[in-house]
Formats: structure tokens, sequence, C-alpha cells
């Protein structure tokens, strides 16, 4: 099970670097051509803001992986830990609730699209590009379930705040 998350999360790095790579190069060319040769491509803008949709969500299911997402943690560290583990299991459920919620509504939204025909930019479906929400945050929710079921990380040690005259 471990070479299989493993190989997950190695792709999962590897999508994001070479996502954010493209989008960087994407946009460089788009720079160049417009700058020097008073061209580019009309597509690509558009293109660059769903990329970076897709970069986000990665970087979203990276973050949730190493336990670095944005969490208000009011209580954990006053509760005892069998309560901490029965809280931090709590706030997992009711995280991979909500993101599946957003997940199922968004493939709501990309079956009614795809049924339409709906367009988005330069005859690109539009369902393809609302795919990204339904898979982003299905695979969000899906890594929060199963955290559920796995000890609290252990807490991040506190950043010393120093102010140097």
């Amino acid at each position: 099970m471990q070479r299989i998350l493993r190989s997950l999360h190695a792709l999962e790095d590897l999508l994001l670097t070479v996502l954010l790579l493209g989008l960087i190069g994407a946009s460089f060319a788009q720079i160049v051509l417009r700058n020097l040769f008073d061209t580019g491509f009309l597509w690509l803008d558009p293109a660059l803001k769903l990329g970076v949709l897709w970069l986000g969500l990665l970087g979203a299911l990276v973050a949730t992986r190493e336990h670095r997402h944005i969490r208000i943690d009011l209580l954990g560290r006053l509760l005892p830990a069998g309560l901490r583990r029965l809280a931090h299991a709590l706030v997992q459920l009711f995280t991979a609730a909500v993101a599946g919620l957003i997940a199922w509504h968004g493939a709501l939204l990309v079956a009614d699209d795809f049924s339409q025909g709906s367009e988005a930019f330069s005859g690109m479906p539009a369902w393809l590009a609302e795919a990204a929400i339904p898979l982003g945050f299905g695979l969000i929710a899906l890594r929060h379930l199963l955290q559920a079921f796995l000890p609290p990380p252990p807490e991040p040690a506190p950043v010393p705040l120093e102010v140097e005259p």
C-alpha cells in the first residue's frame, strides 16, 4: 500500500511540476510573441487561466497530503490526546463532505454542459474546462476521508517572532 501511495504522490508532484513549467513557458512565449512580433495565440490566455485552475487544485491536493493547507485549530492543542484524535477525525469527515459536495455539484455542471454541447473557448468543450472542479475536489474529498482514519499529524513547531532593531 505504501508503494502505491508513494507512486501516487510522485505522480501528483510530477503533474504539478510539469503544469507549472508549462504555464510559465506558455506565458513567456505569449509575452515574447506579443512584444517582439505583434502576434500571439488568441486561445492561450483563456487556456492559461484554465491551467491556473488546474494548478491550484493540484496544489491544494498536495497541500492536503502534506497537512499544509489552511486550518483553524481552536481547540486541538487544548484537548487530551484521545479527544484530539476524535476531533481530527470529525474535522476530516466534515471537510471530506464539503469537498464531496463541491465535487458532486461540479459533476452536475459538467454533465449539463456536456449534454448541451457548450463551448468554453476556441472550440474547446465547456465540460472539459470545468472537469477540474469535480476531479480536483473529488480527490481532495477522498484524501480527507482517508485521513479521518489516520492519527492526527504532529503539531507544527511554533515560529518564533523575532524583531530586530
